[in-house]
């Protein structure tokens, strides 16, 4: 029998696609929609007449169970979708939160192919055992236990046979698919061609276990020294491909096991705040965080330390993205809707179309609601739900990766909420939200490499301006127009007015900076009393400190 050659196989997987989706009630998906542009993906739905389509709910329960029957390309995709919600309304969010990624293990004789394959050799040489029972399985992989010839205990995750060819076809027939939506009415809406070149890069990326294991080597350094907090499980390199990785086993009992971490006389709400604590830390200090702290990845050690396990899922945050986020946080805090909304303009996360005084009146409803109400009545999951809604609602386009912490915290809060009733995770933030504060708005060395760059770019303008203005005036002279649009002057000559006091201020306290080694000689009882010269320095100290405030407050934009 031959194999079948790509395109055939291509055609044969699109089409199970369409059934799928077909027979679950999406078949208009596959179909060109009209002209008039649809404010809502699932309007365009078709059916017999006089039968009214299913509801919203009805449609997003059908939507979880296609993903999961096409399988493990599709899983991810709906486990990525469920933090996307500037693309999906609340109802598919929720329900796409329930995708499991757990399936039929391969059998060992496959298993141990790959493996030999991998090592070059068969796996007894290497390892003292293997368990051919799986630990676990999931859609791309599933993990063994193992022992090494000096007694060490392991975990060896090895990625499913022929996992990836899989994955290349779905990925592929997405990328056509998210192609031809893009030439749609829904194409001015959403970048179907982005989200699919996200998913695949995120998808790629999981598939790779050399990448995961240089994850868990970057989170053991950000923790070195707080074993007893957080113990990360070491990666065996020597015995690690890009479809195999061997860890350090660790034992423990699963952090949702709650009698038997009462058997084991674990104190709980000590274990609530330490797994507050350190994915917090990661996530507003680091920078740098696991993304998937369900139950299955925490396990309680001796003294309450926190044992981390499966490194695939983790997030970024750059200093940039947590400085808008302070911003974000100081504006709701000062009930500043306008604020608010400037800052998200500033990100751009409001479309150009979009109606500000709507958001303006639904954001004013939601700080009002928690308005003085004590932090300790604040749930992550009912304020991210909310926030979910008015992002849908006015289609915020906000960094993808805010969404995964929110997905976090919110996981995050319930793991707590199940080992303490009263647990309260921004009380365990608090602490570490002052010290990115600190570190954000406190000068440090990226501060300064901020400054040497707009310095740089100073430079660079003032070199170039003599030449663009010759070319300018020229062109004045052979009467010529000058065809410029410039949008939103008011804003961009607000902004000059800035820049030109700022630089005026910078000359100045540099002037006194440089003069002040002259004058200090000069200064003696009979010419220039010291008291005068200490009291003229008042103005300047402060005109510096102003500037290099205003600096640090200036917008990335």
């Amino acid at each position: 029998m031959f194999a079948p050659t790509r395109s055939i196989r291509h055609l044969q997987r699109y089409s199970e696609i369409v059934a799928i989706f077909a027979r679950h009630g999406f078949g208009f998906l596959f179909h060109r929609p009209e002209t008039k542009p649809r404010r809502w993906l699932w309007a365009s739905w078709r059916g017999p007449q006089k039968v009214e389509p299913p509801s919203e709910d009805a449609l997003a329960v059908h939507f979880r169970t296609a993903l999961e029957e096409l399988g493990p390309t599709f899983i991810k995709f709906g486990q990525i979708l469920s933090t996307r919600a500037d693309l999906l309304p609340p109802s598919f969010i929720a329900e796409l939160g329930k995708l499991v990624d757990s399936v039929s293990p391969e059998p060992w004789e496959l298993i141990r192919a790959l493996l030999t394959r991998e090592f070059g050799q068969p796996p007894e040489t290497l390892f003292a055992s293997i368990d051919p029972r799986p630990m676990a399985s999931a859609s791309l992989s599933q993990v063994h236990a193992g022992v090494l010839p000096d007694g060490r205990e392991v975990v060896i995750k090895v990625q499913r046979p022929n996992i990836a060819a899989v994955i290349d076809t779905d990925l592929e027939i997405m990328a056509s698919l998210s192609a031809s939506a893009q030439t749609t009415s829904l194409g001015n809406i959403y970048d179907f061609m982005g989200i699919a070149d996200d998913f695949s890069f995120t998808l790629r990326n999981e598939l790779d276990y050399q990448r995961e294991g240089r994850n868990a080597d970057r989170l053991r350094e950000s923790f070195a020294g707080q074993e007893k907090l957080l113990y990360i499980p070491k990666v065996y390199w020597e015995l690690s491909t890009q479809r195999v990785l061997v860890m350090e086993r660790i034992n423990g009992i699963k952090i949702s096991d709650i009698p038997a971490l009462d058997a084991a006389g674990y104190n709980r709400h000590k274990i609530a705040m330490n797994s507050a604590s350190v994915t917090v830390k990661q996530v507003m200090e680091d920078g740098f965080f696991h993304a998937d702290p369900h139950a299955g990845n925490y396990l309680i050690m001796p003294g309450e330390a926190i044992g981390l396990v499966d490194f695939g899922k983790v997030g970024y945050l750059r200093d940039k993205d947590r400085m808008d986020l302070i911003r974000l946080y100081i504006a709701a805090i000062e009930m500043d809707v306008d604020g608010l909304i400037d800052q998200l303009m500033r990100i751009g996360a409001v479309r150009e179309d979009a109606d500000r005084n709507r958001l303006a009146y639904d954001l004013n409803r939601f700080l009002n609601k928690y308005y003085g109400v004590p932090i300790k009545y604040v749930r992550a999951r009912e304020l991210i739900d909310e926030i979910t809604t008015i992002t849908f609602r006015h289609r915020l386009r906000l960094p993808a990766t805010w969404w995964l912490v929110g997905q976090t915290i919110v996981m995050l809060e319930g793991i707590g909420l199940q080992l303490d009733p009263d647990f309260d995770v921004f009380k365990a933030a608090e602490p570490h939200v002052q010290t990115l504060m600190k570190n954000l708005l406190l000068p440090n060395g990226s501060w300064v490499r901020s400054v040497l760059m707009d310095a740089a770019n100073w430079g660079e303008m003032l070199h170039r301006l003599p030449r663009v203005g010759n070319r300018m005036m020229e062109r004045l002279e052979r009467n010529e127009p000058l065809r410029m649009e410039i949008k939103d002057t008011d804003h961009i000559l607000t902004r000059l007015d800035r820049l030109v006091t700022r630089l005026s201020l910078s000359l100045l306290v540099a002037a006194f900076v440089v003069g002040l080694p002259l004058l200090i000689p000069l200064t003696t009882p009979d010419s220039l009393p010291r008291w005068l010269l200490l009291l003229g320095m008042v103005p300047i100290v402060g005109a510096g400190i102003w500037l290099g405030l205003s600096l640090l407050n200036t917008p990335k934009k």
